[in-house]
């Protein structure tokens, strides 16, 4: 024990603090008995006041005495692959995609990988194409995180229709289980505020937008470490009269925005075409960056570090082939039978007429109610007799309602009328956006209730000539003349609807607008196919249940044939597996939910050529215009391909396409008012406009060809040898798991059965406090995500998973002390005579944040495993050295026993690591992240100082001429005073985010750490120490090392030589330990070969290989080639590739395996 008064800089102490040895930094004393010391553990300053007496807690640990190399060394192998598994994202990339029920797609990886995680914080807007996967890159990111250690508390906001699908989604394909925010849930909370109790949540966007008591829980509630908004264009505000017209939704994205520290929206379609509404939308995600109105020519603003949009066609997969087949898309016009054209005639003058009559009230209100209502009308006289005739019936009913109210109320036809119905408050673009069961409601009330009468007497009227529209609506539906139905009749037995293999129909996916049109349909079409069960539907009203059966029985059901819908089903059915034949019985006014709807059939997973047929109506108005922008649409997409449907949404700037269709109504008759709207419709369609807005509309610079897939998918397949899951993670579980007491059965070919839980894991657990609870049994579990599916069904374990933390927690809880112990490990592919120290390094870069309790907080951290030597030489020991040595057995230690405790590690090694760290590895590693971090942060700045400074100076020079005009007597809407606080403000703001610049600027390294270390002994010392123990050496090697290093090298160059001739491009990689020594390119196929070369004279029997070796092998089984090379009396043999040449899973305790040389050749065959 060491004295109290010896305690001084540099003293090295156990027990001082948590973790492993403590070396004093400043020591500062009070008197004889009292001690302030400042140390450093683990490369973490602490501080701690230390009284006399209390030193006999603490070992002193003297200079040189470092490690005493007498741990268990099996339990440090152990520890040590726990360690590797607590921080397996520095060792697999792309960890998270191992550890989920995905196959990745070269686009995800690249948003996941490339653009969120490299940012953090992150504030970031996905804006790729429908169907491109988004909620998977989500999912994806947060399982990475999780995994990362960076993640707790997660919020997931969606529109209502598209919150079970998450909650099923982050199950199923992620094992993430998350928690729906319902009434129920806050009603049953013990706080009464969910947000303070759950950590993983998924709340409804319109139930938090319009509830201000759970906003006000929101914001009671903790910070979140990441808030995800799908579909977060809903939450877009816009300028009206000058003034931001903000949406209830719109102030929850600015909460949200408060609340987290990463914040991720996402949304196929983020630009409506209007840039000021654009900025107004980026500021959820940056206030200061997009502060103010934008003015043109003054507030340019680049977002290519805030966003990602890939559209469909920049989509491949990796084998370079383009990710989405063809879609096509065919105008299908039709004439209206005279019966039906008199009925059209007749319901448009009355619309023309009420609408005509609305204007002239005055009442903005009533206008845009009766408008509303006489546009919906109008668009159910088109779609069909059904839908028009029940429409007239309900209307002409619940006016003459009215009428009655009204008349007990007054006497005379002229009296005004006051008995107003309460009517949703919606505009038809919100209608868009609004769920499909409430948007269904809204539009029956307007549409039943909305009248432009003013008096008795006009209400009187209106009624009389819905009787007679009623009329004609029910003969027309009894006549059974419907021009549409015969042209959709027509459409379906067309040959594509048919399967000329089966001479089946094919499935096809109809899209209406009415749920009276969608039930004469579903009537019609049964009769037709000859089966009512073939066909189902979904709209607003259906269930969720019901529609998850519909949506199925579509899918996968061969007897179901068709799917009849309306707009509840655009978005967040997922129909590429049963279909790729669509029909639009009823064209939108939204030109977004063309695209929409298309995406419901076009999107990941379809194989098929995507057919679209659009019905139109040549002879009416409106049917006019929709024909002309179909045509014109059909010539830019020969023009340009499909991304003109990437820009339906942002063709009309200025002049919707209801705006024109409306128009179409009310002056469809005058030429030269049809003139003009054609002439909008051309100049918005025209091939070069929309060129023109792809470039623009892509808002970044970034995208995806076959040459950069070509990059990512290198990364993958060498990220995929190297990958932990599932076979180093299955290897340790099953041994830590049994060490500490669990029973584990292989019930089929890597599925297990989990007959008992060790209880010191479930209150691990416990004390872990996961979202996911640790289970007494397992039906099954797998370490291979392809073996998931069976029965029953099994879990995948891999990171993040509870059962696996739990267990690494506790293995490092007992045994992490054996590192700073060290161990004797023995390298019996090694016939030198040189023993090597392995030591483990960690080393991390911070900047000058901190995290939520106050802690500094790495932006980077790598651990890495060296090998040094006496002469002070060190190499790289690959991703887990430790696996390729077993433990010393007493007797070899007894014969090394001079080795262990040499001068050198008897030295001070620890400074001789550190000192190589920071020298070699710490600079590289800063500047790395220096470089990547400063450039951001320089843009980020440059943009936030543009933004506010032209504020600062618009309000500066108001503030100014507003002084003038009041010093010459002019009254305005706003005074000079709040002029000059608002620049003020944006001073202030400017300073403030400066600051928080200047922080993240602050990129410096973290004091390297030594985390442990094991004395590595080669067999070829022992067999010099101790000539008759038993060696495990297979022969055929050269006694000799440095003979043994020439067979070797002219092994190597022998398969260079035969990688060249084959055309590839070969690597030597042996240096960095990665479990093969050459990396070949395949020039052709783009893929990578991973050759593990062993050169053996003509006479060896046997090759061995190391577990690091064998693991990859099994990673990438296809790709693998193990080559033999014979070396006779100098002559090298052509090699021998030899794959897929083990197959077997490696124990834990296992180092290395010994395979017969013929054997091996009788497998193989010559390069190629």
């Amino acid at each position: 024990m060491g004295a109290f008064d010896d305690m001084k800089p540099g003293t090295r102490l156990k027990g001082l603090g948590a973790g492993g040895i403590a070396e004093v930094v400043s020591v500062s004393r009070f008197g004889p008995d009292a001690v302030n010391l400042v140390f450093r553990v683990d490369g973490q300053i602490g501080e701690r006041l230390v009284y006399r007496g209390e030193e006999a807690a603490f070992e002193f640990i003297a200079t040189g005495q470092t490690y005493a190399f007498d741990a268990d060394a099996a339990l440090l192998r152990l520890a040590s692959e726990a360690y590797r598994i607590r921080l397996a994202h520095l060792f697999d990339p792309y960890l998270a995609v191992s550890a989920s029920q995905i196959e990745a797609l070269p686009h995800q990886i690249t948003a996941v990988y490339g653009e969120m995680l490299p940012r953090q914080p992150l504030r970031f807007l996905l804006a790729d194409d429908p169907g491109a996967g988004k909620t998977v890159m989500a999912g994806l990111l947060i399982k990475e995180l999780l995994i990362r250690g960076d993640l707790e508390r997660c919020l997931i906001v969606a529109p209502g229709s598209l919150v079970e699908q998450w909650q099923e989604e982050m199950a199923e394909k992620f094992g993430l289980h998350f928690d729906l925010i319902t009434r129920d849930q806050i009603e049953a909370s013990v706080t009464g505020n969910p947000f303070v109790e759950k950590s993983r949540l998924i709340m409804r966007l319109d139930m938090a937008a319009r509830s201000d008591d759970l906003k006000a829980k929101l914001e009671a509630a903790g910070d979140w470490d990441l808030i995800i908004c799908d579909e977060a264009h809903r939450m877009a505000a816009s300028y009206f009269g000058g003034e931001v017209k903000e949406t209830q939704r719109h102030r929850l994205g600015k909460l949200l925005g408060t609340r987290t520290r990463n914040f991720l929206l996402m949304s196929a379609t983020p630009h409506n075409g209007k840039e000021a509404d654009f900025q107004l939308f980026m500021g959820l995600l940056d206030a200061d960056r997009f502060e103010g109105r934008f003015r043109e020519g003054v507030h340019k603003a680049d977002v290519s570090d805030m966003m990602r949009r890939l559209t469909k066609e920049e989509l491949y997969r990796f084998d370079g082939t383009p990710l989405f087949p063809e879609r096509r898309a065919y105008t299908a016009s039709f004439a209206l039978s005279p019966v039906e054209a008199d009925l059209y005639q007749a319901v448009t003058t009355y619309v023309r007429e009420e609408m005509n009559r609305a204007d002239r009230s005055g009442d903005d209100k009533r206008r845009s109610n009766v408008g509303f209502a006489l546009q919906i009308l109008q668009r159910r006289l088109a779609s069909s007799p059904a839908a028009i005739h029940r429409s007239l019936e309900r209307r002409r009913r619940r006016l003459e309602d009215r009428l009655r109210e009204e008349r007990l109320m007054r006497q005379t036809g002229s009296a005004p009328l006051t008995h107003a119905p309460a009517l949703p408050s919606y505009d038809p673009d919100d209608l868009d956006e609004v769920p499909g069961a409430e948007a269904e409601d809204a539009e029956e009330q307007i549409v039943d209730q909305a009248t432009a009468a003013a008096t008795l007497a006009e209400l009187e009227a209106e009624i009389l000539i819905l009787k007679d529209l009623e009329d004609r609506a029910l003969r027309l539906k009894l006549s059974g003349q419907d021009a549409k139905w015969r042209e959709l009749e027509s459409i379906l037995d067309e040959p594509l609807m048919l399967d000329a293999k089966t001479g089946l129909r094919r499935k096809v996916l109809i899209f209406t607008e009415p749920k009276d049109t969608l039930e004469y349909l579903q009537q019609k079409i049964g009769a037709l196919v000859g089966d009512p069960s073939a066909v189902v539907v979904i709209h607003g009203g259906v269930a969720r249940e019901a529609r998850r059966g519909a949506i199925a029985a579509f899918n996968s059901d061969p007897r179901v044939r068709v799917m009849i819908a309306n707009d509840a089903a655009g978005e967040g059915v997922n129909l590429q597996r049963g279909a790729h034949l669509m029909v639009n019985y009823d064209l939108p006014w939204n030109p977004n939910r063309l695209e929409q709807r298309f995406g419901r059939i076009h999107r990941i997973g379809q194989t098929e050529v995507c057919h679209l047929w659009n019905l139109c109506a040549a002879n009416t108005r409106e049917g006019e215009v929709y024909r002309r922008l179909l045509e014109k649409l059909e010539e830019a997409r020969t023009a340009l391909g499909g991304k003109v449907y990437d820009v339906l949404g942002e063709l009309f700037e200025g002049h919707a396409l209801r705006d024109l269709l409306v128009d179409a109504i009310r002056y469809g008759d005058r030429p030269e008012k049809k003139a003009e709207l054609f002439r909008k419709v051309d100049g918005a369609v025209d091939v070069e406009t929309i060129e023109k807005l792809v470039a623009e509309r892509k808002l970044t610079s970034e995208g995806m060809n076959p040459s950069s897939v070509a990059d990512i998918r290198e990364q993958m397949e060498r990220a995929a040898a190297r990958r932990l899951q599932p076979h180093f993670i299955g290897a340790f579980f099953r041994e830590a798991f049994t060490m500490l007491g669990g029973r584990i059965a292989e019930r089929e070919k890597g599925r297990f059965e989990i007959l008992r839980t060790p209880s010191i894991l479930k209150e691990r657990d416990r004390l872990i406090g996961r979202a996911d609870p640790v289970l007494d049994r397992y039906a099954r579990i797998t370490f291979e995500k392809s073996l998931i599916i069976g029965q029953p069904q099994a879990e995948l374990v891999a990171p993040g998973h509870p059962l696996l933390e739990a267990l690494v927690d506790v293995i490092l809880e007992r045994f992490q002390p054996l590192l700073n112990q060290g161990g004797v490990l023995v390298d019996d592919t090694d016939e030198s005579l040189d023993p090597k120290l392995l030591v483990y390094l960690e080393h991390a870069i911070r900047d000058a944040r901190t995290g939520r309790s106050g802690e500094p907080r790495a932006i980077s951290q790598r651990l890495q495993f060296l090998f040094l030597k006496e002469d002070g030489s060190a190499a790289d020991g690959g991703p887990a050295p430790y696996l390729d040595c077993r433990p010393i057995t007493p007797e070899e230690r007894v014969a090394v026993a001079d080795t262990i405790v040499a001068p050198w590690l008897s030295g001070n090694v620890e400074a001789q690591a550190l000192g190589y760290a920071v020298r070699s590895l710490v600079p590289d590693h800063l500047n790395e992240v220096r470089t990547r971090r400063i450039a951001e942060i320089d843009k980020v700045e440059r943009e936030v100082r543009a933004r506010l400074n032209r504020e600062i100076n618009y309000w500066d020079a108001r503030a100014a001429r507003l002084r003038e005009e009041e010093r010459a007597g002019k009254e305005q809407r706003i005074n000079a005073q709040n002029a000059e606080a608002t620049a003020a403000r944006l001073v202030e703001r400017l300073h403030r985010r400066q600051s928080e610049l200047d922080r993240e600027r602050q990129i410096s390294a973290l004091p390297p750490v030594l985390k442990g270390a094991a004395l590595v002994i080669p067999a070829g010392l022992l067999k010099a120490k101790a000539p008759s123990q038993p060696t495990s050496k297979p022969t055929g090697f050269a006694e000799d090392p440095i003979q043994r290093a020439v067979s070797e090298r002219m092994a190597m160059e022998a398969v260079f030589a035969a990688e060249r001739a084959l055309g590839h491009e070969p690597r030597d990689v042996s240096a960095e330990k990665r479990g093969w020594d050459i990396e070949s390119r395949d020039v052709r196929t783009g893929h990578l070969r991973f050759i593990e070369v062993k050169g053996r004279h003509a006479d060896g029997r046997d090759v061995i290989l190391t577990k690091n070796e064998l693991l990859a092998s099994l990673n990438v089984a296809e790709a693998f080639i193990l080559a033999v090379v014979q070396i006779d009396e100098g002559f090298v043999r052509e090699p021998v590739y030899v794959r897929q040449f083990f197959k077997r899973e490696l124990g834990f305790a296992e180092t290395a395996v010994v395979f017969n040389v013929a054997d091996l050749l009788s497998l193989g065959r010559a390069p190629g």
